[in-house]
């Protein structure tokens, strides 16, 4: 079996469609009903009102006009007072919400150099990670920078398109183009196409496609596989007579449009392929026990920016809060916080064992905390008994759906790993109160260097 179709037969499995969506909670203040004004009486006289004699009907009109705007006026003052006093709260919470927020950072700062200690680019020295590296282990074993991994999918592709046309071509469309939407609306044109022929086979109308038609070439022939794609199909390119000159066209023969089980066939294809996917390798590393574990040398593919721009913004953001005092508003601080999430790209986590071991792995930093239980995890000679990860001040770190940058493992840090208390005191029960093993594979223990 060729290996684009062990690689099919392991993805066309997932014939599901998953509804993604979220929902959101607004809370509101109830509101207040409008205040009722009622007129009080003056002292002395009855709250039944009184019958003036028909001479002082104009006298009584001019008293209702004054008393009206009378009351107009006090509730045009009460209605000033309550909009200043409104003001003036707000204005309280919002630089109550700043204070708590200028606190809020401060420790984060605080934490987050506890927690990682200092972190040293030095250009001029061997890092201990060169390349943040990419495997695909769909296709092959080979462990690549990025740009070096994607020339490897596509050579991997083409080199299949001679055994498996249809199906390489199909995940070509889904592998090498990056525009997820695009994607999806070339894919549904290319089915409409075929189900054009599979409906209507003895119409040459429909088995011809023009080259240069806007929508085909907006929909279809700008996305990288396509072409591969409808030749596999049995299309071939020709040049025929369109508004008295000559046009180039994808043609399809009457003789391939009969066979329409086949292109039933294709269509699933099409419909089921899936992109090949290369994953971040966590380049593994093994140290014994060293107190240099908290000196990082970080390449700068971990940063969004590179770390002198990050330096920059990150006082020129100081500064503007230190001399404006700006109050800002939810929105402002979202944003802010989705720039400050977007700064990293990877982290570098160190994990120090009982032991004084450390292991070592790469993260993106958009990875949730629950990538890193998995990987170490997966190292345990132990794999079932349960740990809990903490930072250097004894923070747990249990929000495993959180991901690696809003914890602040950005973008390196040292962990410490803590069995579970109840679960040890068995152990060494059952043991005897002897020695417990080691705590990593035998395979993984054969990796271990000095830092």
């Amino acid at each position: 079996m060729s290996a684009i179709k062990k690689f099919f037969q392991k993805k066309k499995m997932d014939f599901k469609f998953k509804k993604y969506g979220e929902g959101h909670k607004l809370d509101e203040p109830a509101q207040r009903p409008p205040p009722i004004h009622r007129p009080i009486p003056q002292p002395g006289t009855s709250s039944q009102p009184s019958i003036s004699p028909r001479g002082d009907a104009a006298v009584s009109e001019e008293k209702k006009r004054a008393a009206a705007a009378a009351l107009a006026r006090m509730e045009q003052k009460e209605k000033q007072s309550k909009q200043d006093e409104n003001i003036m709260s707000m204005k309280a919470r919002m630089r109550r919400e700043m204070e708590a927020e200028k606190k809020a950072t401060e420790k984060m700062i605080s934490q987050a150099q506890a927690m990682q200690g200092p972190v040293e680019i030095e250009k001029d020295h061997s890092p201990v990670i060169r390349h943040v590296l990419y495997t695909c282990p769909d296709i092959g074993p080979a462990v690549l920078p990025k740009d070096e991994i994607d020339a490897y999918i596509h050579e991997f592709l083409l080199t299949q398109l001679a055994e498996e046309p249809e199906m390489s071509s199909a995940v070509m469309i889904q592998t090498l183009n990056k525009d997820k939407e695009k994607v999806k609306i070339c894919v549904e044109t290319l089915i409409k196409y075929l189900d054009n022929i599979t409906n209507n086979p003895g119409e040459e109308k429909y088995r011809k496609i023009r080259m240069s038609n806007k929508a085909f070439k907006e929909r279809v022939s700008q996305l990288n596989g396509t072409d591969e794609f409808l030749q596999a199909c049995g299309f071939e390119i020709k040049q025929l007579p369109f508004e008295d000159k000559e046009e180039n066209f994808y043609v399809m023969s009457g003789e391939i449009a009969e066979n329409v089980e086949r292109l039933n066939g294709i269509k699933e294809v099409l419909s089921a392929a899936e992109p090949i996917q290369c994953q971040l390798d966590r380049a593994l590393k093994v140290f014994h026990q060293s107190s240099g574990s908290s000196k990082f040398d970080i390449p700068e593919e971990f940063y969004a920016i590179n770390p002198e721009e990050l330096k920059k913004e990150q006082q020129r953001r100081q500064e503007a809060v230190e001399k404006l005092g700006m109050l800002r508003t939810k929105a402002m601080r979202e944003r802010d916080e989705m720039k400050e999430l977007r700064k990293y790209r990877f982290t570098l986590v160190r994990v120090r064992l009982p032991d004084g071991i450390l292991i070592q792995g790469i993260f993106k930093a958009n990875e949730k905390l629950s990538c890193l239980y998995d990987f170490i995890r997966s190292s345990l000679e132990n794999d079932w008994m349960p740990f809990i990860l903490q930072t250097s001040n004894g923070s747990k770190l249990t929000e495993e759906t959180k991901t690696m940058a809003e914890l602040g493992l950005c973008p390196a840090v040292v962990l410490h790993f803590v069995w579970d208390e109840s679960v040890m005191k068995d152990v060494h029960a059952a043991q005897g109160g002897g020695a417990t093993s080691s705590i990593l594979k035998p395979d993984i223990m054969a990796q271990i260097q000095s830092l």
